[in-house]
């Protein structure tokens, strides 16, 4: 049978291939609402399927978003992943998702990949201070917008959620609960030291302790991000003679780990050692006892992210101050920091 074309569905419909064009693609044109059913329905009768690829030729862009990650491993990174794609999809686009595994130049490779592919846009969740990022957003002109983290490198908008408050917040009611100070998994060495998440929460634990008046001298405990290493860390720190009975950790999957190590050790929490975390990944509602977290909403932030890389008049509004929006952070109390709830 020969291929159904763009002109059958306008003879059938009654209509110019313009007009099948602008139902299409929803646009640029608006079609009175009973053109667009016929147009619908002549479609579905000839069973026509656009060309997709023929279509980016022609408007030198496709459906498709590009994501990059630096793990999408990690439970909150895969959170993250799976609402983007289930925004993008309201907007009738489709991801393409690449992981930098925390490394420079395959941040920038995904970059180069997805930019040369038209993608309509890119959606980074950097790994860190991303200069060479930088460098490839601006000699591609590129349609980005930064989720999560905003590099001081990459000068475009960005969609994060308030970092320093929400640490704040979980440190405080760990304080609350009677403790004598409050330590800290933070980072690993070498951290950016602006517009970096974990950074943001160690800076809100050390404000909080501060205000209480209590010392952050030594109670700062780099770790990576991961429950497998922070597991081994905990079992070290839970191991010393002087072990902290309350401890934030600046990951969800810091804090499982710490779990874990708590657990084995035959340390009681919350009697002997309370802990909260920081993302809120389902899997903080399974432990055992539950964990006491920071939330955002990774769905509308992840709406946002979507819209905002789709629409240029919402991209380039305002100063760089006035195009980072934030989200507020919520504290979800369960039993590990040593409520009953």
């Amino acid at each position: 049978m020969p291929k159904v074309t763009r002109d059958d569905v306008a003879r059938l419909a009654g209509t110019s291939t313009a007009v099948v064009s602008y139902v299409i693609n929803n646009g640029p044109r608006p079609v009175a609402p009973a053109t667009r059913e016929r147009v619908l329905a002549a479609i579905k009768q000839l069973g026509y399927r656009p060309d997709r690829v023929a279509q980016a030729m022609a408007s030198r862009r496709t459906d498709l978003i590009g994501l990059i990650v630096p793990d999408a491993r990690q439970p909150f990174f895969a959170e993250m992943a799976h609402a983007v794609e289930r925004a993008a999809a309201e907007r009738g686009k489709m991801v393409l998702a690449g992981n930098s595994d925390y490394l420079d130049e395959r941040e920038v490779h995904y970059l180069r990949a997805f930019l040369g592919m038209r993608v309509a846009g890119v959606i980074l969740i950097s790994q860190g201070p991303s200069e060479n990022a930088a460098a490839e957003i601006e000699a591609w002109d590129a349609r980005v917008v930064l989720l999560h983290e905003r590099p001081a490198a990459i000068d475009d908008v960005a969609v994060v959620t308030d970092d320093i408050g929400g640490a704040q917040l979980a440190t405080r009611h760990l304080l609350e609960h009677g403790h004598e100070y409050v330590a800290c998994l933070g980072g690993i060495e070498g951290t950016p030291t602006v517009g970096d998440p974990v950074t943001d929460h160690v800076e809100g634990w050390r404000r909080a302790m501060q205000e209480a008046g209590r010392s952050t001298q030594g109670r700062l405990i780099n770790a990576p991000y991961n429950r497998y290493d922070a597991y081994r860390i905990g079992l070290d720190l839970l191991s010393r003679p002087d072990r902290p009975t309350a401890v934030f950790c600046s990951t969800d999957d810091q804090a499982i780990g710490l779990l874990r190590a708590a657990r084995e050790l035959r340390i009681d929490v919350p009697r002997e050692l309370a802990v909260a975390g920081f993302d809120d990944v389902k899997e903080a509602a399974l432990t055992d006892p539950g964990l006491t977290t920071v939330a955002s909403d990774r769905e509308a932030m992840a709406r946002s992210a979507v819209d905002l890389v789709l629409d240029d008049g919402l991209r380039f509004a305002g100063s760089r101050r006035e195009r980072l929006k934030q989200f507020p952070s919520r504290l979800v109390i369960r039993r590990s920091c040593g409520c009953a709830t």
